[in-house]
């Protein structure tokens, strides 16, 4: 089915999928794909994975942006799917480089005539938009499920299943394996040990890694971020509820952002918690969201402050 841009002229809605490979400024190959509209592009869309989710996780949402008239490109940071080597065992890599390299080398890819970027990152990626070198190319950026991770933030059953997590199940099966086997509980993809000590150490604290004394050079890029926001969190996402976005949200204290408390049957959902707003059936927020980046601000869900 066709659907309407803002002007109300029909958006063709085939579109082609391609995947490529970009390469980094270290050189590190990332695997990509493309999804070109039907017509000319009005704008251009990155889409910033959450930590162990594969690009192919965004394939729905990525053709509908397409059908939307975006250039929409996912991507593999280094380390997960497409973009792993073969062993993870020793493999070198960390959030920084996700973002400081990886996402940095698609939004370059994205500059070649000068459309308008936009930007949506899904947990892990609103945390990478603030540490991207190039984040004023970005004229708007919605978030999904962006928290924290600090358990205090989390519902009791969500912070017993965490910490058992933390403390019991990970450093077990990171021992054996040499990485984090991530896919054997069902999670995502593995993750390299480093990103694995990465996490669990600023997860460990209230505000993330604003809380760790050694990144404090490493984030001054947050507060020059002007880039308009918005933060879209599911009231039964019990990983990332409102108020762990809040405590985060802190760290773009320069940017215009809104808080969006989702109700899933708001959209149309039974339940959403920390993945579903890429799934099947949360269409009705994709076009909201895709309004957003039109321009027309009126979100038509529970809003929490602006």
């Amino acid at each position: 089915m066709a659907v309407m841009n803002p002007s109300g002229t029909e958006t063709i809605p085939q579109h082609h999928d391609e995947s490529l490979v970009v390469y980094a400024e270290d050189g590190t190959p990332i695997a990509a794909t493309r999804f070109r509209p039907g017509v000319a592009p009005a704008a251009r869309l990155v889409i910033a994975s959450a930590t162990g989710v594969p690009r192919a996780f965004y394939r729905r949402f990525a053709r509908y942006a397409a059908a939307r008239g975006f250039e929409t490109y996912t991507f593999d940071y280094r380390g997960i799917g497409d973009s792993a080597p073969a062993d993870l065992r020793g493999y070198e890599v960390d959030f920084l480089d996700w973002a400081r390299q990886d996402l940095a080398a698609v939004v370059a890819a994205c500059d070649a005539d000068g459309l308008p970027l936009y930007y949506a990152g899904h947990s892990y990626g609103g945390h990478a938009l603030g540490l991207l070198p190039d984040h004023p190319r970005v004229a708007r950026a919605a978030f999904f499920a962006v928290g924290a991770g600090w358990h205090g933030w989390m519902p009791w059953s969500e912070r017993v299943r965490v910490l058992a997590m933390w403390h019991v199940v990970a450093p077990v099966l990171a021992a054996w394996k040499g990485y984090l086997p991530w896919s054997l509980i069902g999670n995502g993809e593995d993750l390299p040990l480093t990103v694995y000590r990465q996490w669990k150490r600023w997860c460990s604290l209230p505000h993330y890694y604003f809380d760790e004394p050694a990144m404090t050079d490493e984030l001054t890029g947050f507060a020059e971020v002007r880039t308009p926001i918005v933060a879209i969190n599911a009231l039964d996402d019990g990983w990332a509820p409102p108020r762990s976005r809040d405590a985060f949200m802190r760290g773009y204290g320069n940017a215009p952002w809104r808080g969006i408390d989702l109700e899933p049957g708001v959209i149309g959902l039974r339940a959403i918690g920390h993945m579903g707003y890429f799934r099947a059936g949360a269409e009705h927020l994709w076009a909201q969201v895709i309004d957003w980046y039109f321009g027309n601000d009126a979100f038509a869900l529970a809003s929490r402050h602006d």
